[in-house]
């Protein structure tokens, strides 16, 4: 139990995908020469400043890190458009994977070396400084905290967020659902769904992942400008699985819901001399996707590198600058409505091998291929976006 002022070299404040993933690979380096780092993991008490239950999806050659918690994997994709044509393809030299936040955290936690305390407490400040910054708290028993750390890796949502030119919010509510009779092909899952009721601007759609013949995790998401209320959701999930599926009753037997940034602003890394951030506020996500959980891996081995190095620690953005421009430009036409969303994604995939499109949309794809992509989307109001954002970038400011 800590108490006081504690010293330590490392401390991380959120234990979420990225506060967990850096802890987990500070556990098993260190700093230079191998010395172990002393390491305080920081979670508020149970309520809503904690991460609730996540399904984190992400694809990958067959083998990797995180196997030993994954839920589910699928070897074959589809894409469905809006008229209910069906694209479908092996995901190959891919596999599509889900974890499930508790199963991850509980491999993490048990496998946290002596030097990683983990400690229940609600921050309340970081104050930065030139060799130390001091994180303070209050910790689960009301008495005050103090943490004095060389290093300190913030995971905490950023509020409010860095103002962009487009901000929108992938939003979505998802349930775990068992049918009565096999409905579902657990080989196979559906990555976007388009026959869902369009928003006037942005995109909607639902998506299956099957864990059995008869469970899976239906999805109803938006990207669009505002959230739904709990009867706008239901109602939408009542209307995907009842009349777009066609699955009849079924059990609901776990929920999720969220929202995550899709913007091009940008998230500062460094917001300190001693004091970084990580994760969704430190730029992991992927703005045209949402996808966060390859990011956050990318990212916080390369944290681990450095402090392993004893170089500075600066987190990196994950995704390469040609990328964000990209979805920059992708975002502004959704949300201007000078692209169709739903056309949009459809003619993306259609157009394209499925490898192909999940290499750009994880980071992987070549200048070469990602022009060719570029040229099966709606030529002229893409183009007419990425003038308009040039324009933006470079007309004087206003003081």
């Amino acid at each position: 139990m800590l108490g006081g002022m504690v010293d330590v070299d490392v401390a991380i404040v959120g234990a979420g995908a990225a506060g967990l993933s850096l802890a987990h690979r500070l556990s098993r380096g260190g700093g230079p020469g191998g010395r172990p780092l002393e390491t305080v993991l920081l979670e508020p008490p149970e309520g809503p400043a904690r991460s609730p239950v996540r399904t984190w999806c992400f694809w990958e050659r067959e083998a990797g890190e995180w196997d030993a918690v994954v839920s589910a994997r699928w070897e074959r994709l589809s894409v469905i458009g809006p008229e209910g044509e069906v694209y479908e393809a092996p995901a190959a030299p891919l596999v599509y994977k889900m974890i499930r936040s508790p199963d991850y955290e509980r491999f993490v936690r048990t496998g946290l070396a002596e030097t990683v305390r983990e400690v229940t407490a609600t921050v309340t400040e970081i104050l930065d400084g030139p060799r130390r910054a001091v994180v303070r708290g209050v910790d689960g028993a009301g008495r005050d905290l103090q943490v004095r750390a060389t290093w300190v890796f913030d995971s905490r949502p950023p509020r409010p967020l860095p103002r962009g030119t487009t901000t929108l919010l992938q939003h979505f509510r998802g349930w775990f659902v068992r049918t009565r009779s096999d409905a579902f092909v657990p080989e196979a899952a559906s990555l976007m769904d388009l026959r869902t009721p369009q928003p006037r601007n942005g995109v909607s759609f639902g998506y299956v992942l099957p864990v059995s013949k008869r469970e899976a995790l239906v999805e109803y998401t938006e990207f669009t400008r505002e959230v739904l209320d709990d009867a706008g959701y239901r109602r939408a999930l009542e209307h995907y699985i009842g009349e777009v599926l066609g699955l009849g009753e079924v059990e609901v037997t776990a929920v999720e819901q969220g929202a995550i940034p899709m913007t091009d602003a940008r998230f500062p890394r460094r917001s300190g001399r001693r004091v970084f951030r990580i994760g969704t506020a430190g730029g992991a996500t992927r703005p045209s996707t949402g996808y966060t959980f390859s990011g956050v891996q990318r990212q916080t081995a390369a944290v681990a590198r450095a402090l392993a190095r004893g170089r500075t620690p600066v987190p990196p953005c994950p995704h390469r600058r040609r990328h964000l421009e990209m979805d920059a430009v992708m975002l502004r036409a959704l949300d201007t409505g000078r692209v169709d969303g739903a056309d949009f994604f459809a003619r993306l995939f259609r157009r394209n091998r499925l490898a192909d499109v999940l290499g750009f949309l994880d980071g992987g794809s070549s200048l070469g291929r990602e022009l060719r992509l570029g040229a099966t989307t709606p030529v002229a109001p893409m183009a007419a976006t990425a003038v308009e954002r040039l324009w933006f970038a470079l007309r004087p400011s206003r003081s």
